[in-house]
């Protein structure tokens, strides 16, 4: 795949993540912090390329929140990571149900890290709340491996 192809690619999903974002934030930044547009990591299960523009992406739809700059850079760190597992489980042949946990686990262990402090709410309050608002996205990850893999992977070629 050219390098044109690639860019392009990435704007487009850097901007449905953002749109998802916008349209969302209603919830998407609320106690539970249902983030649907985190369903998209799993694209990088197809197109490890998309890892830092899913990451660049989270980032930039962070300045949405409250948090500011702490969302902004904690953001590329959780997206660069969940992405990045979401990747790994490909590149070592795991079973694709294995993103749900990733998609899950990863944001809610880590980003109450910062919340917490920010919040003063405990860190395992926290954890939970997150973790009940990734299991949607998560599925929806999961879906999108399982819809998009072959027809995806066959349409770029």
């Amino acid at each position: 795949m050219n390098k044109t192809k690639l860019i392009a690619i990435s704007g487009v999903v850097m901007a449905m993540y953002i749109g998802i974002m916008l349209a969302t934030q209603g919830f998407a930044f609320g106690a539970y912090q249902i983030r649907i547009a985190t369903a998209l990591y799993s694209l990088s299960y197809i197109f490890p390329f998309l890892i830092v523009p899913l990451a660049l992406a989270n980032a930039l739809a962070n300045f949405m929140g409250p948090m500011g700059i702490f969302d902004f850079l904690g953001g590329f760190v959780i997206g660069m990571m969940t992405s990045g597992s979401v990747y790994l489980v490909r590149r070592f042949d795991l079973p694709a149900l294995i993103v749900i946990p990733i998609i899950i686990f990863l944001p809610a262990l880590i980003v109450p890290i910062w919340l917490s402090y920010i919040l003063n709410v405990p860190y395992i309050m926290l954890v939970v709340s997150l973790s009940i608002g990734q299991i949607t996205p998560a599925i929806v990850g999961y879906l999108l491996i399982r819809v998009l893999d072959k027809p995806l992977k066959r349409m770029m070629l």
